[in-house]
């Protein structure tokens, strides 16, 4: 049985845009995505646009309004983001099948990893996010928490025998471990969640004319700030990731207060990502662009270097936490 998405060929791309009133120039190039599929699509005597076209049974509908409210919200009070076209009162278009948005093309950069310039500025940017994020809570979607990128990939990873068989008993050893851990973290950690941008890596908050602008809310759930702040901070000894910090938090608290002990939770943050980012590949392994780019995801060396990237954070969370200055 063919993937839903092999029958988004361009010229139903094409005929979806042109659905909601454009005139497209008939150029169509697919842009780097995975979860969804988006295209630049040329707009005849205008800028091209970019189309996204959501994958099927993933969101709801009100969650996918919920997320354009939000981007529209940002950019009604000038936080810079990319938010969707609206046409005729509505961003959420369907034809043939697909759900789609259109949004401008906005190009950029990804900063420069432990820049200190760039990571004062990136947090005025989060600040701003989040002082805007901390007035309402989203009803629609997701909550970040341990049940559901933990306990939940862990399950996803063991039933559909995603792991070598030599090696599944290690791997649910270690993670069980260490799931155990980040209950405890999460449980005994005080924290107000708010809305976050949820995927916030370099690669979605992009520099243009000396300026940052976030791109992306695709993943923005509730949970707590810092889970959109620690992957702005770039490696090296302790030392140098405190400075860092501290640039990053100087920014920040221009616009928003940050609760320390928020400090505590960046390492099982970091594990849940792993985790999930695993039972993602797993979940997706019936879309054919999965298997074809990600032939490694089977093997033994990548299943080595998860359990061993799972000890490293169980060691990681008996170290003391990044502090502020």
């Amino acid at each position: 049985m063919s993937h839903p998405f092999a029958a988004l060929t361009p010229d139903l791309v094409l005929d979806a845009v042109e659905s909601i009133g454009y005139l497209s120039d008939a150029r169509v190039l697919a842009l780097n995505s995975y979860e969804n599929r988006v295209y630049q699509v040329g707009i005849d005597e205008q800028q091209p646009l970019i189309a996204k076209f959501y994958r099927p049974e993933r969101w709801s509908d009100a969650a996918i309004r919920e997320e354009h409210s939000f981007s529209l919200e940002l950019s009604e009070l000038e936080v810079p983001v990319v938010p969707p076209i609206v046409r005729d009162g509505e961003t959420l278009f369907t034809h043939a099948g697909f759900r789609f948005a259109l949004f401008p093309r906005r190009g950029g950069r990804a900063p420069e990893p432990g820049n200190l310039d760039h990571l004062y500025r990136l947090g005025g940017l989060l600040g701003r996010l989040h002082a805007v994020s901390a007035i309402k809570p989203f009803v629609h979607r997701e909550v970040t928490s341990v049940s559901h990128f933990g306990d939940a990939s862990l399950a996803t990873l063991l039933e559909g025998n995603f792991i070598p068989r030599s090696l599944q008993a290690t791997y649910q050893s270690v993670a069980g471990d260490l799931l155990k851990r980040l209950h405890s973290l999460f449980a005994g950690t005080a924290y107000t969640p708010i809305r976050v941008h949820g995927d916030c890596h370099p690669g979605n908050l992009l520099c243009r004319d000396d300026s940052f602008h976030m791109v992306d809310l695709d993943d923005c759930r509730m949970g707590p700030a810092v889970q959109d702040l620690w992957m702005m901070l770039g490696g090296g000894e302790r030392y140098e990731r405190l400075a860092q910090l501290s640039e990053l938090m100087e920014g920040y608290q221009e616009f928003h207060d940050f609760n320390p002990r928020e400090l505590g939770l960046i390492e099982g943050l970091r594990a849940l990502r792993i985790m999930h980012y695993s039972a993602w590949l797993a979940r997706r392994w019936d879309d054919p662009a999965f298997p074809l780019n990600f032939s490694w995801f089977g093997s033994e060396h990548y299943w080595h270097e998860q359990i061993l990237l799972l000890r490293e954070q169980l060691a990681a969370l008996d170290e003391e936490p990044l502090r502020l200055f």
